[in-house]
């Protein structure tokens, strides 16, 4: 059984929350979307005006124009979007099936938003939030059982039109049917990849891209290496997106990303690689001296004019934090791993090349495969989730496992031993048992290892999908010329 959510409201009019509103709109789902009444008004204004009063929603809506990248598919979906305020129009949860929360990460004013809710929402209306890291626990204080049963967190990544990922976690209490409803409609209405965490810090994807990020950033400062040089290794050639490394933090924003580590290490005192979520020195100074990356115009990289006064792209030194010509940064790897079409191959050859880039890229990565191992049971069940979590969330072209498996599952095990890293005890049983792979081809179907159940399974798919592989495992082929292929899907 599933609910079905014909309309919807979003409490909170910033990035997150109108970013959900405006993809609401681009699956034709009318949405209601609100924020709180101004504490201050200027000399002028007036008070009591419903430009004045839903200020802070009407801006979200009316900066969806200037927006880039855009977060509509089309100016018309603007009509589905109506805006209000939490005092003016609460009572107008009553006409929505499903209220997302995406107010400030401060837990008593999630409280006192639930509570407002509650008082105003028919009894079958899912509310979920989409905080990055508070307990359901603790945001649930003083509700009812049956708002509890309707309650989950749905973590959606910025831009939400864009980022594929959308994370679920359950409270103790949340009905199953809740669950099943909210996977639904976000894979097959919202077009989400569905991630099943757990209720741990940072959930999947954010624990480990950022335990990747702050780990990259450790051995480059151990290396002596470049912020270019950097993300000439971790761009395409790794599998990554061209944003790399430092571009991404700069998209994300340089606060958003400390913010993340800090809560890592703030919350995880038992984590093996805690101290790796230590904000290095330089980093603390960029926050101090407000270089954010592209929401304050500079971060990492920013747009400068050389002396002729042609447009450059600057990096910033991290030693004087002051900006310098972006070099271009060559290895020899990296150039061979661009002529390679094939991601394993190509993966595995930048990380077996014995230059600097190589080097640097199997320490990192070894690093975080061992620390992803680690991860299973603690923020998901199995390989699968961590792996759709990122390249999902953080556009990776193959996740941790799919990398170990590119790199060789007891090649990687004996490298980690070298380098003193500790890879989770189930791997090397997983070998032992007689399994080189987390992931291969059982008939026509790909499988993965399901260290729970000890052996293999069908990787977890919607039953309205068919992969084209499946047909070409299965010797579908019907004809072919030139230009396309035509495949029996027995139907």
């Amino acid at each position: 059984m599933t609910f079905a959510i014909k309309k919807a409201a979003v409490i909170g009019a910033g990035v997150m929350g109108s970013g959900i509103a405006a993809h609401l709109a681009n699956a034709g789902i009318p949405v209601l979307l609100l924020d709180i009444v101004p504490f201050n008004a200027k000399e002028g204004e007036d008070t009591s005006s419903k430009a004045f009063r839903n200020k802070f929603s009407l801006a979200a809506v009316k900066g969806f124009k200037k927006q880039k990248p855009a977060p509509l598919f089309t100016p018309r979906a603007l009509s589905l979007i109506e805006v209000g305020n939490l005092e003016d129009d609460i009572e107008r949860l009553k006409e929505v099936d499903w209220v997302v929360e995406a107010v400030v990460e401060r837990a008593d004013i999630k409280q006192k938003v639930f509570g407002a809710v509650e008082a105003n929402i028919h009894d079958s209306c899912i509310v979920t939030s989409n905080t990055s890291g508070l307990s359901i626990e603790e945001m649930l204080l003083g509700r009812s059982e049956n708002f509890k049963q309707h309650f989950m967190v749905t973590h959606f990544f910025n831009p939400v039109r864009y980022m594929k990922l959308l994370e679920l976690i359950s409270g103790v209490k949340t009905a199953p049917e809740v669950v099943a409803t909210m996977h639904k409609f976000g894979e097959e209405t919202l077009g989400k990849g569905i991630v099943y965490g757990k209720e741990t810090t940072n959930f999947i994807a954010n624990r480990i891209g950022v335990f990747g990020i702050m780990k990259t950033v450790e051995v480059m400062l151990e290396m002596g290496l470049s912020i270019e040089a950097v993300d000439t290794v971790f761009g395409p050639a790794m599998g990554r997106p061209k944003s790399a490394i430092f571009r991404t933090a700069d998209l994300v924003g340089l606060d958003t990303l400390v913010h993340v580590a800090n809560n890592c290490y703030d919350t995880l005192p038992d984590d093996e690689e805690r101290e790796v979520f230590a904000i290095p020195a330089f980093v603390k100074k960029m926050v101090d001296a407000n270089i954010l990356g592209n929401k304050t115009k500079g971060g990492f990289y920013k747009k400068g004019k050389d002396a002729a006064g042609k447009r450059v792209i600057e990096v910033l030194d991290f030693d004087t934090l002051t900006y310098r010509p972006k070099e271009k940064v060559r290895f020899a790897s990296i150039g061979k791993a661009r002529k390679i079409e094939d991601l394993a191959k190509k993966v595995a050859m930048v990380m077996n090349s014995d230059d600097e880039a190589g080097r640097f890229a199997e320490k990192v990565t070894l690093a975080v495969l061992a620390y992803a191992s680690n991860r299973i049971p603690e923020i998901a069940d199995d390989i699968v989730n961590i792996d759709r979590g990122m390249r999902w969330g953080f556009a990776w072209e193959a996740g941790p496992f799919e990398t170990w498996d590119a790199y060789g599952v007891e090649a990687g095990l004996k490298r980690m031993k070298e380098l003193g890293l500790k890879p989770a005890a189930w791997v090397e049983e997983m070998v032992a048992s007689g399994r080189t792979s987390f992931y291969a081809v059982d008939g026509t179907k790909d499988t993965y290892w399901d260290l729970t159940a000890n052996k293999a399974q069908n990787e977890p798919l919607n039953p309205r999908t068919l992969k084209v592989d499946y047909l070409r495992r299965g010797e579908r082929k019907m004809k072919k010329n030139f230009g396309a292929t035509l495949w029996d899907m027995g139907d």
